[in-house]
Formats: C-alpha cells, structure tokens, sequence
C-alpha cells in the first residue's frame, strides 16, 4: 500500500513539474476545458437558480389550487371558434359553489383587469398591477405583512374603499413614513390603506406582489358592473390536503354544469385549469433546458478532451528520451503510465477550477446588477470538478499507456 501511495506521489510531482515547465503550452490546453466547464456549470447554474427562485415564487400556492374560468392554461382540443363562445364565470356561481361544494377549504373570485396608476398627494405610481380579489384571497395565496392587514369579510362583501399595497408601491408612495389610514386615489376614488405586504422580490411570472395592490373585489364589480370586456373573472378553489382531485373536479363539473343549465351531451363551457399542471410544464421546461445546455456544452468538453489528448501525446513524444532514460534506471511502467495520467487530470482540472472561478464571478456580478439570485451551489462545483478530472482521465489513458509501453532502448535511440 505504501509503495503505491509513493508512487503516486512522485508521478504527481513529476506531472506538476512538467506542467509548470511548458506554461504557455499548459496554458493554451486549459483553454479548452475551462470553456467546456464554464459552459456547462454557468447553464447549469443559471438553471438551478431559476428552479430555487420559481419554488420561492410558488412556495405559497397549493399545487391543487383550481382556476376555474373560461379559458384554457394549456391546449385544448375544443376549436378557438367554439372557445369564444363560452361565458365568463360569475360572482353568483362563486357563492353558489362556495356553499355548495365539499373536501373545499377555500373558494375566492377575482378579475383580471388592466394596469393603472395609483396616486398619493403629488406622488404617482404608474403601470401597477390591480388585483381585485375576494377576502378568501389571503388565504389561498398565503400573503404576508409588514404592516396592518388584509381586509376582512365584510369589507369584501360591501365593496368597502380599503386598499392593500405591495412593499415597493408603498416605498414609492409614502418613503419612510407609516402608510397606514393614509388615503391614496385609484379608479378616481380615495382608498383608505389598511395594509402592506411584506417584500417579496422580483417575480417570474408577471407581476410580484410588491408592485401590485389588492382590493375588494366588489368595489369594481358596483362601479363597472358584471359585463365590462375590460375585466376577466374567476373563481379560485383549494382543495382540502388528501382529497382526490379526479373526484373533486368531477364534483366541480356536475355543480357548475347544473347551475348553467348545461344538457347532456353538451360540452362544458368553462375550464377547470389545475396549478399542478402549470407547474408540471415548468419542470418540463427546466428539464428540457438542461438537457439542452448539455448537448451544446458537450461539444465545448470535447473540443477540450481533443486539445489536452493532442498536448499529451505531444508530450509524450517530447520526453521519449527521458522515458527510455527513467525505465533504464528501473522505472516500472505503471510509474509511466501514472506520470502522464497524473499530468492529463492535472491539467484538466485546473482548467475546470478556472472555468469555475468564472462562472462564480458573473454569479455575483448577475446577483447584484439584476433582481435575481444566481446560485453556484456546491453540487455543481463537485459537478464540474468531477467531469474535469474525467475529461483528463480519459484524454489522457491512451497517451499514457503508449507512454508507458515504450521499450527503454528504443526510447533512448530515438530521443537521441
């Protein structure tokens, strides 16, 4: 065990060596395993972390959540022609269904409506997302607060003047000052703020919480009524944990299609659009970038393998005098092979710390010039060490065995 512990050893040292002898020629080797290394860890890395902030964005929704509404999340089979027909959901099926349907712990209605500014003295806001929910709204989506509440039942149901703020809208609006019982005007009204949520950061799918305000979603269906174009409505169901989700949505069908009035053998017109899908295609999308980001990195590791394998055997032919010198004096061929292997991992896994390095450095410089988190997690840097040091074994077996196998006359004579 000791002999060979030795060994290694001295054919580490003297792979050390002859790399730091020919630096320019080390050097021009790296070039190639530092860019297949930085290419595959920085895709890698930038996917990792678009996962992390996408959980993050998501944590708070339960992946049963139900929109239900007349359009489709995803692709349909019923013709567009047919789609458009279909009617929106109303604030009275949201009643109807929330007393009506059971394995429920929440049923909420909100609209999707278009942007708008937000004023406070001589301060404005603009482009804010509005989103006029229902009071279950606090529940189903989880929302925190860094100051005061969200507005209650009652206040939901009269269509009360009360306004909830996302952290950045209220920074922009109040500064340093306590935004709560400030009156601020929207819609042409004044709104009382009752509440302010937590900074949540920049969100992937449209608008974060911390550039958009919530109200009573009454207060917009009094002004404009239930039939404005300009405003999409639907109804939001959680599920209780456990419940068979192919049984909740048959019930959720039945209900819906006996309110309507709808016959058999009429198709339904509305769409029951459950989160877990949407989250499914996202895993799908960040699966398929992955693999992506392998295929086109690939290319750049083996440009590299192919560099530091035609530097190895260049190498090899450089020393063939010394070889045949170091097996006169004894030198087995395992002490050889392990000479030039050593030499080729070597020199792979420096390039891939440097590629490494540089892919740690745009984490940062990423991290603070845009709103996103880039994480290299330590998993990819045993990743990238890991496929280095295999790019450089097997760049480097052939060369070393022909190394190793070199008949020690002949490498002298040759040499010479």
């Amino acid at each position: 065990m000791f002999l060979y512990l030795r060994l290694l050893k001295e054919s580490f040292v003297f792979a050390l060596h002859a790399l730091t002898n020919n630096k320019l020629r080390t050097l021009l080797s790296l070039l190639g395993v530092t860019i297949g290394i930085f290419s595959i860890i920085a895709v890698l890395a930038a996917v990792d972390s678009l996962d992390r902030k996408i959980t993050k964005d998501l944590s708070n929704l339960d992946k049963n959540t139900i929109y239900l509404m007349r359009f489709s999340f995803g692709p349909s089979e019923i013709p567009q022609w047919k789609r458009e027909q279909f009617p929106n959901v109303k604030y009275d099926e949201y009643v109807y269904l929330k007393g009506s349907l059971n394995n429920t712990e929440q049923v909420g209605f909100q609209l999707f409506v278009g942007r708008e500014s937000i004023k406070y003295e001589d301060k404005t806001v603009s482009d804010l997302n509005i989103v006029p929910v229902s009071s279950e709204f606090i529940k189903i989506q989880g929302l925190e607060f860094a100051e005061g509440r969200f507005y209650n039942e009652s206040e939901a149901n009269s269509g009360k003047a009360v306004i909830v703020l996302g952290a950045e809208v209220a920074e922009n609006l109040f500064g340093t000052s306590y935004p709560i019982g400030k009156k601020i005007r929207l819609y042409g009204q004044r709104f009382s703020v009752i509440g302010v949520l937590k900074k949540q950061g920049a969100g992937l799918f449209g608008d974060s919480n911390d550039t958009s305000v919530f109200l009573p979603v009454n207060f917009l269906r009094q002004m404009y009524g239930d039939n404005n174009n300009a405003m999409t409505p639907v109804i939001i169901l959680k599920p209780q944990n456990g419940v068979d989700m192919d049984a909740y949505k048959a019930e959720v069908t039945t209900k819906l299609r006996n309110y309507r009035g709808l016959k058999d053998g009429e198709i339904d017109n509305f769409f029951i659009n459950v989160f877990s899908g949407f989250t499914n295609l996202i895993d799908g999308i960040i699966g398929q970038m992955n693999i992506v980001g392998w295929i086109i990195s690939g290319f750049s590791l083996l440009v590299g393998g192919f560099g530091i394998a035609n530097i190895m055997f260049v190498s090899v032919k450089e020393r063939t005098n010394l070889i045949g010198i170091q097996k006169s004096l004894g030198a087995k061929n395992r002490f050889i092979l392990f000479q030039f292997l050593f030499e080729s991992i070597i020199l792979s896994v420096i390039g891939g710390m440097i590629g490494l390095f540089f892919v740690w450095i745009i984490s940062i410089v990423m991290s603070k010039v845009v709103d996103f988190e880039f994480v290299l997690g330590m998993g990819n840097v045993l990743l990238g060490t890991g496929l280095a040091a295999l790019i450089g074994l097997i760049a480097g077996i052939i060369p070393a065995i022909t190394a190793s196998k070199l008949d020690p006359v002949e490498a002298i004579r040759t040499g010479m």
